[in-house]
């Protein structure tokens, strides 16, 4: 028989690269994605692990096709991607927020309507997204992150309210506290 297929977006050091490695020893083929080479780190467990900004729609949707054809339909999908600014409001850009909806809400969608169809239609299985605590509240100088996070977490309950009957387990979960990585030490140095 042969192994379902576990995708991770979002599949950097820290977090990405567990859940990689945890549904790996769960039986899962699995398949990463990293938006950058900046993302990217050694990979001494062998995991595939591609680069692919998922805020390039016509790539993702060709690239989740394409996978889907080779492995079948996905059984679990984890959207683990993030855009952390951290400024006072006044000296936020408007890019800054559109960078970070891109980054966290829209790359979302793209995932979402890549597999979401193919797996009701297939059995079903689990859409997992990350949020954070600025997903429930906002806080001094993350205007940009958290409200980002508000539609993230949105959009997940729109698609469980939509999916759920079909099979498809949609969740969104806080995961509090900024993982160790070259970016976010960079960040905070």
């Amino acid at each position: 028989m042969e192994k379902a297929l576990a995708i991770v977006v979002g599949a950097g050091p820290g977090l990405g690269v567990a859940l990689l490695r945890r549904f790996q020893e769960g039986g899962y083929k699995t398949v990463g994605f990293v938006r950058s080479e900046v993302d990217s780190a050694p990979n001494p467990e062998g995991h595939d692990i591609r680069q692919l900004d998922f805020t390039d729609a016509e790539r993702a949707a060709a690239e989740i096709r394409m996978l889907i054809d080779e492995y079948g339909p996905p059984k679990i999908v984890v959207h683990n991607t993030a855009q952390l600014i951290i400024n006072a409001f006044t000296e936020t850009r408007l890019e800054d927020y559109e960078e970070t909806w891109r980054a966290m809400v829209f790359s979302a969608a793209v995932l979402a309507q890549g597999v979401l169809q193919v797996m009701a239609c297939a059995d079903g299985g689990a859409f997992l997204v990350s949020g954070a605590t600025a997903s429930l509240r906002g806080g001094a100088k993350f205007s940009a992150f958290a409200s980002a996070k508000f539609a993230l977490r949105g959009l997940t309950q729109s698609l469980a309210r939509e999916y759920q009957a079909r099979g498809v387990h949609v969740a969104h979960f806080i995961l509090d506290g900024i993982i160790d990585s070259a970016r976010s030490r960079a960040l905070h140095s």
